[in-house]
C-alpha cells in the first residue's frame, strides 16, 4: 500500500508526462488511458527493493499481456538520490539492471523476440521472457525532456514498438517526438538510433557516450547464445 509520500511522487510523474512541452506522445496517450503503472522505491543504489521491483514488473507483465492493445508502461521512481550527475545515474541504472536481470535468469528465459547480446542493434531488456526498452529520468540529465524530480526507471514493452512499425503510426509518432524535443530541447537526442540500426543500450539513461564506452550489463539467462544477434 503507497503511502502519502508515494502517492505524492506518483502523481507528480503523472503530472511531469502531462506537461505540453513533454516529448513522448506514446507516454501521454499511456497517460490518457490510464495505463501507466508506477512503484516508488528507497534508493536506486540500493538492491534492498529489487525483489519487490521485480514482483511489480512481473506483475505488469501480466497486466500488459492480458489487455492486449497499446501503449502501457511501468514507471520505478526513487527517491534518492536526490541530485545525481549523469555519470553517477549512469552508473546506478546498471546496477539495478543487471540485479534485476540475475533475479530474473533464476526463473524465466530471455525473450527470445530480441537479442540478449547488449551490443547487438537488435538488444533489448528481458524480465518474465518480455523485451523492455528502458528510459532513465533524473533532475540532472542534460536532456530537458528526461529532467524529472526523482531518479526513474521507465519499462516500456518493445512488442509495443514492433506493432507500431507495422504500421504507419510508428514514423508519425517518431517524427512527432523528434519535433517536439527540437522545439524543448534545441536538439534531437544525439544517442537515438532506430531499433536494429544500434544498440538502444546507448538510449537508456540519456547520458551521450564516447566512441569507448561499452555496456557494463552482463546477461546470465541460460540458453542466451541463439538469442544473440549481430
Amino acid at each position: 500500500m503507497n503511502s502519502a509520500l508515494d502517492t505524492q511522487i506518483i502523481e507528480s510523474y503523472k503530472i511531469y508526462l502531462d506537461r505540453r512541452e513533454f516529448a513522448c506522445i506514446a507516454a501521454k496517450a499511456a497517460l490518457a488511458k490510464s495505463q501507466i503503472s508506477c512503484m516508488v522505491a528507497d534508493h536506486l543504489a540500493c538492491p534492498h527493493d529489487d525483489a519487490a521491483i521485480l514482483s511489480f514488473i512481473y506483475e505488469f507483465v501480466e497486466r500488459y499481456r492480458a489487455a492486449g492493445d497499446l501503449y502501457h508502461s511501468a514507471a520505478v521512481i526513487f527517491k534518492g538520490p536526490e541530485m545525481p550527475t549523469e555519470e553517477a545515474f549512469d552508473a546506478l541504472l546498471w546496477q539495478r539492471l543487471q540485479s534485476l536481470s540475475d533475479m530474473d535468469a533464476r526463473n524465466y528465459g530471455y525473450d527470445a523476440r530480441v537479442a540478449a547480446d547488449p551490443a547487438s542493434g537488435s538488444f533489448s531488456f528481458s524480465l518474465k521472457g518480455e523485451a523492455f526498452y528502458i528510459v532513465g529520468l533524473h533532475p540532472g540529465s542534460s536532456r530537458l525532456t528526461r529532467q524529472f524530480a526523482y531518479a526513474t526507471l521507465v519499462f516500456n514493452p518493445h512488442a509495443q514498438f514492433e506493432q507500431l512499425r507495422a504500421t504507419s503510426k510508428y514514423d508519425n509518432i517518431k517524427g512527432a517526438v523528434r519535433k517536439r524535443d527540437v522545439a524543448y530541447s534545441g536538439s534531437v537526442n544525439p544517442m537515438l538510433d532506430d531499433f536494429g540500426t544500434a544498440s538502444e543500450v546507448f538510449q537508456y539513461s540519456g547520458r551521450q557516450y564516447d566512441a569507448s564506452w561499452q555496456c557494463p550489463l552482463k546477461i546470465h539467462h541460460a540458453g542466451v547464445e541463439h538469442h544473440s544477434a549481430s
